[in-house]
C-alpha cells in the first residue's frame, strides 16, 4: 500500500506539471488555424492525465478528459479550427482538472457538478451548438438572500490590528452592501492587569441582509484577512422551497479563484512574449539535465547541518590562532603541530565551503516558477476589464530559494493585478494618447550584486502623485501641510487601508493589498519601490537576498560588541578626516565622500552602545549602500569577513528595528546582524530602533 501510495503522489505531481503545459499552450494559442506542434503539446500533456487516471481508478478523471481529448484531437487533424470559445472552455477545464486533482490529493470527494457543467460545454462546442449559459458554482456565488439574512462570525487573531486592518473598515464596507447588524461577543476579554491596547480580544457576530448580497461579495470584503488574520464563517440565509431562484449571469473571477463559464466576446487579448535566448552552440539543442524531487524537511535538515558545519568551522579557526600565539610564547619547535592544524583546517573550510554551495544549490528553483502563473492572471484580468495586454516575461530562469519563490507569488499576482487595473489604460484612452491600443506589462528578474532584483514594468498612465496627496489629506494619513517629496507621496500606496480607485471591484480598490506586499516582501528579508512617470508608465522593483540561511559579512566592533553587516551592502571603509565632515541641523553629520556627501550613522547611538569610541578620527567610517541611496557607518574597528548562519531574532527573542537577525560566532557569543535598508530608512525618518514583543 505504501509503495501504491508512492505511485500515486508521483502521478498527481506530473499531472499538475501537464496541467501547467497545457495552461501556458492554450494562452499562446492564437485563434484560426491550428498550430500543430502546440496542440500535439497540449494533447500529449492533457492524453498523460488520462493514461494514468485508469490506473488509479480515477474514472471521473478519464471520462472527463476523453472529452477534451476528442475536441484537442479534431484541432490536431484539421477538421476543427481553433476559437475564443473553444480556448476558454479548454482553459476551464484545465481549472476543473486541476481542482479534482487537489481533492484526490487531499482525499476529498470531486466536484462533479462542476465538471459536468465544464462537459456540457465542450460537447456543446463539439456539437456545433452555442456556448451553454454555465452556472457559477455555489461555492463561489451563492443565490441571493429570499427573506433571510447571511450570518457571519468574525474570529480575528489577537495581531490583527498589527497587520493594518481594522474591524471598524470592514463592518463599513459590509454596510455598502446590504443591512448589517453587528453582536460583539467578550467572552475572551482579559482582566485590566492583564489587557494589550493592541491585541484584539472581541470577537463578532454578524447579521447582513440584502437583495444583491452574495456569499462572493462578502468573501470579498474578508479577502486579506479570512485565514490570515482572523477565521471566517458565514452561513447562507434558508431560501424557501417556493421561491424561483435567479440564475447569476456574467460572473467571472479572476485566477486565484478560477469560475466556471462561457466568457463574454471580448476583443481582449494577453499573451506571454518571451525574450529570445542567445543562441549558443549553433541550432543544436541542449541535452536536458535530469531531475529529482526531494522532501523540503530533508533539504532543512540538511541546510540546518551544513549551518552548524559553519559555526563548527569558524570555531576551529578561532582556536588554531589562539594556539598558533601561545606557540609563539614558547618553543618555536611546536609549530609543528600548529601547521597541521592550520592546512587542515584549511581543507575544512574549502570542503565546508563546497557542501554549503551544493546543499544551498539544491533550494534554488528558476524564477519561472512563479512567473508561469501570471499569463493565466493577465488573461482573466484583461477579459474582465475589457483592454488588451501583452506581458513580457525576461530572466525565468534566474534561480531563488523555493521559500522564497512560494511567499513571492502573491506579492507579484497583487502588483501585476495592480499594474493592470491601475496602471494600463482602456484601448479608447491609449489611443487618444497616442499609444498603441494594446498596453504592455513586463516582468524580468536578474541578478545585481549579492541580491535578485524583479522588476514589473508597465506602458500605462503613470501614478498621479497629486492625486494620492488629496486622498491622503482626505483620509488624515497625512496633513495639509506636510513637507513630504514626490517619492514620498508615491510612497504612500504601500500605505495600510489606502487606495485611489474610485470604484471597488473584486479586482482592487479595497486598499488592503499593497501594504501587504511590503509587509510580505519586507518579511522575506527585502524591499519594494516604486518609480513612476505620468503617461509613461511605472516601474515595481522588487529586491531580495538570493537565501535566508547563510551571507558573507564584515564583522564592526562597536564597544564591546560585535556586529555583522552584509558584504554585498558595502562599497568600501575609511578612515576619516574631520575636514570633511559637516554638521547641519543639529546633530546631523555629512561626510564629504570625493564629489558628494553621504550622511554619517553612529551605530552606538542607534543601538545603545555606551563604550564606544566617539572621535570619529579614531574609528572607520563603513560605506554602504541599499536602494540607491548611501551612508556611513561609524564602527570602532573592523575584524575581518566571515560566512554567518542568519538566526531569527524575532522567533527566539524579540524584534529589533535596524536588526536583520542573530548569528553565532566562532566563540560561542552571539552578534546581530544589521539591516542596511532599515537602518537607512530610520536614519532618514530620524527615528531610533525599537523593541518590540515577539
Amino acid at each position: 500500500m505504501d509503495m501504491m501510495e508512492t505511485f500515486r503522489q508521483t502521478y498527481l505531481e506530473e499531472s499538475f506539471e501537464g496541467l501547467d503545459i497545457m495552461e501556458s499552450g492554450l494562452l499562446n494559442l492564437p485563434p484560426g488555424t491550428p498550430d500543430n506542434e502546440k496542440i500535439n503539446e497540449i494533447f500529449r500533456a492533457a492524453h498523460s492525465i488520462k493514461g494514468g487516471s485508469g490506473t488509479f481508478g480515477f474514472t471521473e478523471i478519464a471520462g472527463f478528459t476523453h472529452v477534451l481529448e476528442t475536441l484537442l484531437d479534431e484541432m490536431r487533424d484539421g477538421s476543427r479550427e481553433v476559437t475564443q470559445d473553444s480556448v476558454d472552455a479548454m482553459l476551464a477545464a484545465v481549472d476543473v482538472l486541476r481542482d479534482m486533482l487537489e481533492k484526490l490529493q487531499n482525499h476529498e470527494p470531486i466536484d462533479e457538478e462542476r465538471a459536468s457543467e465544464v462537459q456540457q460545454w465542450m460537447e456543446a462546442i463539439l456539437g456545433g451548438e452555442s456556448s451553454p449559459e454555465v452556472s457559477v458554482e455555489a461555492e463561489e456565488v451563492a443565490t441571493p438572500a429570499v427573506g433571510g439574512a447571511w450570518k457571519i462570525e468574525m474570529i480575528p487573531e489577537p495581531e490583527l490590528l498589527q497587520t493594518g486592518n481594522e474591524p471598524i473598515r470592514i463592518f463599513r464596507e459590509l454596510e455598502s452592501i446590504g443591512n448589517l447588524q453587528v453582536t460583539a461577543v467578550t467572552d475572551k476579554l482579559p482582566e485590566i492587569h492583564a489587557f494589550n491596547p493592541e491585541h484584539v480580544y472581541l470577537s463578532w457576530r454578524l447579521e447582513l441582509e440584502g437583495e444583491n448580497v452574495t456569499e462572493e461579495a462578502i468573501r470579498e470584503v474578508f479577502e486579506w484577512i479570512d485565514g490570515d488574520g482572523a477565521e471566517i464563517r458565514v452561513e447562507a440565509p434558508p431560501v424557501p422551497i417556493a421561491t424561483e431562484v435567479e440564475v447569476v449571469e456574467d460572473v467571472s473571477v479572476i485566477a486565484e479563484t478560477p469560475v466556471v463559464e462561457a466568457p463574454p466576446k471580448s476583443a481582449a487579448t494577453a499573451s506571454a512574449k518571451k525574450a529570445p535566448a542567445a543562441a549558443k552552440g549553433g541550432d543544436k539543442a541542449p541535452k536536458a539535465e535530469g531531475s529529482i524531487r526531494v522532501d523540503l524537511s530533508k533539504i532543512d535538515q540538511l541546510v540546518n547541518l551544513v549551518g552548524e558545519l559553519v559555526i563548527t568551522q569558524s570555531m576551529l579557526s578561532q582556536f588554531g590562532e589562539q594556539a598558533e600565539e601561545s606557540a609563539h610564547g614558547s618553543d618555536n619547535d611546536n609549530l609543528d603541530w600548529v601547521d597541521k592544524l592550520k592546512e587542515g583546517l584549511t581543507h575544512l573550510e574549502r570542503h565546508t565551503r563546497e557542501l554549503q554551495e551544493s546543499v544551498m544549490n539544491i533550494r534554488m528553483l528558476p524564477v519561472s516558477f512563479a512567473f508561469n502563473r501570471m499569463p493565466r492572471i493577465v488573461h482573466d484580468v484583461s477579459q474582465k476589464l475589457g483592454k488588451k495586454i501583452d506581458l513580457v516575461m525576461e530572466g525565468e530562469g534566474t534561480e531563488l530559494d523555493k521559500t522564497m519563490l512560494e511567499q513571492l507569488t502573491d506579492p507579484l499576482v497583487h502588483i501585476v493585478r495592480n499594474s493592470i487595473d491601475h496602471g494600463i489604460e482602456g484601448p479608447e484612452k491609449r489611443l487618444a494618447a497616442g499609444k498603441s491600443e494594446t498596453g504592455t506589462v513586463k516582468m524580468a528578474a536578474f541578478h545585481q550584486g549579492g541580491n535578485i532584483l524583479i522588476q514589473i514594468t508597465d506602458d500605462g498612465a503613470g501614478i498621479d502623485h497629486e492625486r494620492i496627496e488629496q486622498k491622503a489629506i482626505e483620509k488624515g494619513v497625512i496633513d495639509e501641510d506636510h513637507h513630504l517629496t514626490r517619492e514620498e507621496i508615491i510612497d504612500l500606496i504601500f500605505h495600510p487601508g489606502f487606495s485611489t480607485a474610485e470604484v471597488i471591484s473584486d479586482v482592487s480598490g479595497r486598499g488592503v493589498g499593497m501594504d501587504v506586499v511590503r509587509r510580505n516582501i519586507k518579511s522575506l528579508g527585502g524591499s519594494v519601490d516604486v518609480k513612476t512617470e505620468i503617461g509613461t508608465g511605472s516601474i515595481f522593483t522588487i529586491r531580495l537576498p538570493l537565501t535566508l540561511a547563510i551571507l558573507d559579512g564584515q564583522l564592526c566592533s562597536v564597544g564591546s560588541q560585535t556586529y555583522v553587516i552584509p558584504l554585498v551592502s558595502i562599497i568600501e571603509s575609511i578612515q576619516v578626516d574631520k575636514g570633511l565632515v559637516k554638521g547641519i541641523a543639529g546633530e546631523t553629520e555629512l561626510y564629504k565622500l570625493r564629489d558628494s556627501y553621504i550622511p554619517v550613522i553612529r551605530l552606538h547611538k542607534k543601538l545603545g552602545v555606551h563604550d564606544a569610541q566617539e572621535d570619529l578620527e579614531k574609528g572607520l567610517l563603513v560605506v554602504v549602500e541599499e536602494g540607491g541611496q548611501r551612508a556611513g557607518i561609524f564602527v570602532d574597528d573592523l575584524l575581518g569577513q566571515q560566512q554567518v548562519v542568519i538566526k531569527s531574532l524575532e522567533s527566539n527573542f524579540m524584534k529589533i528595528d535596524s536588526i536583520a537577525g542573530a548569528t553565532i560566532l566562532g566563540d560561542g557569543t552571539v552578534s546581530l546582524i544589521l539591516d542596511v535598508n532599515e537602518t537607512l530608512a530610520n536614519h532618514h525618518k530620524g527615528g531610533t530602533p525599537q523593541l518590540h514583543a515577539a
